[in-house]
């Protein structure tokens, strides 16, 4: 009985550790995820920069054109 009575304790202290691992992955997959999608709005934004930037440059261009006609 009393080897019984130990494989359950040694069983219940494994569970114990594997839920606690598991809580820990997802609370780092949950930081992952926040991370990816700040990193999406942080790449959004700058595609946005670029294409108001490449507008200005073309802007100049055309104007540039104009000045030498």
């Amino acid at each position: 009985m009393r080897p019984i009575i130990a494989i359950l304790a040694v069983a219940a202290a494994l569970a114990g550790c594997g839920a606690e691992t598991m809580s820990a992955a997802a609370t780092a997959a949950a930081a992952k995820k926040q991370e990816i999608g700040q990193g999406k709005k942080n790449m959004e934004q700058m595609q946005q920069n670029i294409g108001k930037a490449m507008e200005q440059t073309q802007q100049s261009v055309d104007r540039a054109d104009e000045a030498a006609k």
